[in-house]
């Protein structure tokens, strides 16, 4: 019995030692990505896409099986800062995170250039006003820093690869007509202090439009408003329309056919933004 013991040990010792061990972390609820580390390209063609707003942003679409299927050279950051295959969920800022329009996104991005890889950074916080977008502020909700904790992110990806686009949805959270009537102003300081604190002077700044109901109230019209006149104040910044989405059943979160959808026309506003002459 003891030989037994010893032989099944000295098994298990070599096989271990034959076995290359990953650190790599896979979020919860991600457990079909896979759990090697990630391969990343060098740095210059590891393109960084940052999601950020509340919860369209984020996701709430229902996850479906293809959506637990990686993509070749499209990963995502954990929270604790590693490179993992991108599946969804992407988001983690509240238990009931689902397809959001990133990971549709970056798998257009990389499919447009087989050279490159596409890194997911998920910063959206669900339910967020546009103030906890201020360095120092908290949002109760998710028990976060939204904008600090951005930036973290960010600067930790920007370790591995070059800052490519920030994909914005947000506003659901500022529709009286107080905060509507200030949202541009408060906009075009959140994108400035973006692109400076970022160290990226002309990312791509790719504005989602918020669903459209009928007979919108004064804060909605001048939020959406607000949308629109911030791509005309600032460069390389266009508004992504949301024509055409449809709802959950909670008749406020973007469906996962309309999530997919809203990738795709932020992946060709953004090509549109590239193909033209950085504004002087």
């Amino acid at each position: 019995m003891k030989r037994f013991n010893l032989f099944s040990l000295l098994l298990t010792c070599a096989l271990t030692c034959l076995c290359p061990i990953s650190f790599a972390q896979t979020p919860p609820g991600n457990d079909q990505a896979a759990s090697a580390s990630a391969q990343l390209p060098s740095k210059d063609k590891f393109l960084i896409v940052v999601l950020a707003g509340q919860s369209n942003m984020a996701g709430r679409g229902k996850v479906a099986d293809f959506d637990k299927t990686p993509v070749p050279r499209v990963f995502m950051l954990t929270r604790e800062g590693q490179w993992v295959p991108a599946v969804e969920p992407v988001h983690y800022d509240k238990s009931v995170a689902g397809v959001g329009p990133g990971r549709e996104f970056a798998r257009l991005l990389a499919e447009s250039n087989p050279q490159i890889a596409v890194g997911l950074v998920p910063t959206a916080c669900g339910g967020s006003p546009i103030d906890s977008w201020t360095p120092g502020a908290y949002w109760g909700q998710t028990k976060s820093h939204p904008y600090d904790d951005a930036l973290a992110r960010v600067r930790r990806a920007q370790e591995d690869g070059v800052l490519a686009a920030i994909l914005w949805r947000q506003g659901e959270a500022d529709c009286s007509p107080e905060k509507g009537a200030e949202h541009l102003e408060k906009l075009k300081a959140l994108f400035e202090r973006f692109r400076q604190d970022f160290n990226s002077p002309e990312v791509p700044i790719l504005v989602g439009e918020l669903y459209q109901y009928p007979n919108p109230s004064v804060g909605a019209s001048l939020v959406r408003q607000a949308h629109i006149d911030v791509t005309k104040e600032l460069p390389r910044v266009a508004f992504v329309s949301a024509e055409g989405a449809t709802l959950n059943p909670d008749n406020v979160h973007f469906d996962r056919d309309s999530q997919i959808e809203q990738g795709r026309r932020f992946f060709q506003a953004y090509q549109e933004l590239v193909a033209e002459q950085p504004k002087e």
